[in-house]
């Protein structure tokens, strides 16, 4: 029993494992907390230089001076570029803009192509035959002594009277048509009426019904205000400065011719004789001006820009957006006919401009050898001719502006605008009878004959117009028919320019 009770049973016996944690958890326990004192080397570790190089490639590259080293090569680019498009600047003003100025260059020299029709009826008509002449003569002779001086004049030529069927209202009608841009004419009586004047004491006797000069200053205002009239009037302020003292030398050495005749008719002896001017169109009103001249600039600028002004829009048909894209050809011709529409309605304002301005679109048309102003060829209708001259004008000028675009592109358009514009103001606004020869190709630029039509039209000038629009029609005819390939080229240069990108 004693020694039972002395022995421990198993179960009493503490068990090592109750006792003590093993020294696996005891390790592991201690390697927990040990890992909890440390640091964490990994996140506390020092930057590298290479962390900080990335860092700067990262972030955004900071501005830097002119003269700094990594600008150098990109310096070298852009003066070499700088330098390219000075230099093609320069040859294109020196080249385009000087066209402007070389058809002005000599006009004084070439005012010899300005014809002036020189007609002497002077008793060479019935019943005037019976009187020596002395008017038409004098007049015929100091002309002819003008085409032989240095100084530069206008291109007097002398025609007989037959030519034009002894008819002075002929010689109207020739300078109406355009076959010289001015005529003096020595009516028949003009020297049997001034010796009637002074014989008979002819109270009535009015020295400008001697000669007559004819013109049609609508025809071109520019070169009659500068050219023609100054030097016609020149040429009228000699002419009866020398009539004047050789007539008036012949009267007083006259024993035969009553001195009271003379004081009656004072005129007679000065000036003798005069001119009288008929202007058979005149250039009037002065607003009409901005329509046959400096406002069909604007036209051309029109022309231009609604090709960056519609081709976004025109461009929704190709961009896919919830929509198939529209097929090429269709898309050609949905452009084709949209701008032709577009600029039918763009012509109308423009036109509207010179109605609401109150230039005459409705006067009765005159007969060619009477003077009026602004008369009209079409009546009521001359309004819906004016507004077709710019449409058709606005298609050649616009399709070829539209052509160019598609081929060319940014920025190179802004010198066609100008070379556009140049040529055609330089061949319309100035009478190439002034200009040298070489810029006779004019005669065939759109401007050139949508202001001689529109002239012919608002004035009743020697119409051409027929002429004018077949012009016009072959410059949209060409620009129709080059349309679809440069729309094609314009697709090739972006397809390639967004495979580059």
């Amino acid at each position: 029993m004693a020694a039972a009770t002395n022995q421990p049973t198993d179960q009493s016996r503490p068990s090592r494992h109750d006792a003590s944690p093993s020294s696996d958890e005891t390790l592991g326990a201690n390697a927990t907390e040990d890992h909890r004192d440390q640091p964490d080397a990994h996140n506390n570790r020092e930057p590298s230089d290479s962390d900080e190089e990335k860092g700067r490639h990262n972030s955004p590259p900071q501005p830097v001076g002119f003269f700094d080293s990594a600008l150098s090569k990109v310096r070298l680019q852009v003066f070499g570029l700088w330098a390219r498009t000075t230099l093609i600047l320069s040859a294109f003003i020196l080249v385009v803009l000087s066209s402007y100025w070389a058809v002005l260059f000599n006009v004084e020299q070439n005012t010899s192509s300005l014809t002036v029709f020189v007609v002497d009826f002077d008793g060479k008509v019935d019943p005037f035959t019976a009187t020596k002449p002395l008017v038409g003569p004098m007049i015929t002779q100091t002309t002819e002594m003008m085409l032989a001086a240095p100084e530069p004049h206008l291109g007097y030529e002398t025609i007989q009277p037959s030519v034009f069927d002894n008819d002075p209202m002929a010689v109207r009608r020739a300078v109406f048509d355009w076959k010289a841009y001015a005529a003096i004419v020595v009516m028949p009586n003009a020297t049997a009426m001034l010796q009637q004047a002074v014989d008979q004491a002819n109270v009535t006797y009015d020295p400008l019904g001697a000669c007559q000069v004819i013109y049609v200053q609508a025809r071109d205002e520019t070169s009659y205000n500068n050219y023609i009239i100054p030097q016609l009037n020149a040429l009228e302020t000699q002419i009866t400065s020398k009539f004047g003292q050789m007539w008036t030398g012949m009267v007083l050495q006259n024993t035969t011719i009553p001195r009271e005749n003379l004081e009656r008719v004072p005129q007679a002896l000065s000036p003798a004789i005069g001119f009288s001017q008929f202007n058979l169109r005149p250039f009037t009103p002065a607003v009409a001006t901005p329509a046959v001249t400096i406002g069909l600039i604007y036209l051309i600028i029109l022309s231009f820009f609604s090709f960056s002004f519609y081709l976004p829009i025109h461009m929704k048909f190709l961009n896919p957006d919830s929509h198939p894209p529209m097929k090429f050809p269709s898309f050609i011709a949905w452009r084709w006919t949209a701008t032709l529409t577009a600029y039918f309605f763009l012509s109308l304002s423009y036109s509207l401009i010179s109605l609401a301005f109150q230039i005459p679109f409705a006067n009765h048309s005159a007969p060619v050898t009477e003077v009026a102003n602004n008369p009209e060829p079409y009546g009521k209708g001359t309004f819906v001719v004016y507004w077709m001259i710019n449409y058709v004008g606005m298609i050649s000028l616009g399709l070829a502006c539209e052509n160019v675009a598609m081929v060319i592109g940014q920025p190179w358009t802004a010198m066609w605008l100008i070379f556009w514009v140049i040529t055609n103001v330089s061949t319309s606004f100035y009478s190439l009878d002034l200009a040298p020869k070489f810029y006779y190709w004019g005669y065939a630029w759109p401007l050139h004959n949508i202001v001689e039509a529109s002239r012919s039209t608002l004035f009743q000038l020697h119409s051409r117009i027929g002429l004018n629009f077949g012009v016009l029609f072959v410059w949209c005819a060409i620009n129709t028919a080059l349309f679809p390939i440069c729309c094609y080229i314009m697709r090739w240069k972006t397809q390639r320019e967004q495979k580059q990108k």
